[in-house]
């Protein structure tokens, strides 16, 4: 990997993790506020919706800080060693709990007629997009893992 990738890719990181950071500080408890402006028929829904969307953007901070790692690790020609994988388990992780915390939150949206269908089909939608990146990693993981002993094998020979 080139190192003009790799010091894009890492300015893209820095750019989310402020917007992240952002998105916590100050959006999640505007969503908070807002939730109680909307009166007792949605207060109910406060927390679990506060809660919810502060952990999904901890879970994703992390993602990124493991993607930064593995950048770290591509950069110094060390990405085919057991160390990487710590890193790809954390992201496999982060995913899934993304996804349960996705299904946790169209359980608690959708009862009722308070919060519309589409918005609780939007976060089955998120849940189910983030299912699918954890067994994408996942793939990924079986290929680092073949790529890892290919490479161990190499090295004996050589």
């Amino acid at each position: 990997m080139g190192r003009l990738a790799i010091l894009a890719l890492r300015a893209v990181i820095v750019l989310m993790f402020a917007g992240l950071l952002v998105v916590q500080g100050l959006i999640i408890p505007a969503l908070g506020r807002d939730i109680d402006d909307g009166g007792a028929e949605v207060a109910y829904l406060r927390w679990p919706v506060v809660i919810t969307t502060f952990l999904g953007v901890l879970a994703v901070q992390v993602v990124l800080v493991c993607v930064w790692q593995l950048l770290t690790m591509v950069r110094r020609d060390t990405v085919f060693s057991r160390a990487a994988f710590r890193y790809v388990d954390v992201i496999i992780g982060a995913a899934v709990a993304m996804t349960v915390l996705a299904m946790i939150l169209s359980f608690v949206l959708a009862p009722g007629e308070v919060i519309a269908p589409g918005i609780v089909l939007l976060v089955v939608i998120g849940g189910t997009g983030t299912a699918g990146i954890a067994l994408l990693v996942l793939v990924l993981r079986f290929l680092l893992a073949k790529a890892t002993t290919l490479r161990a094998e190499l090295d004996e020979v050589i």
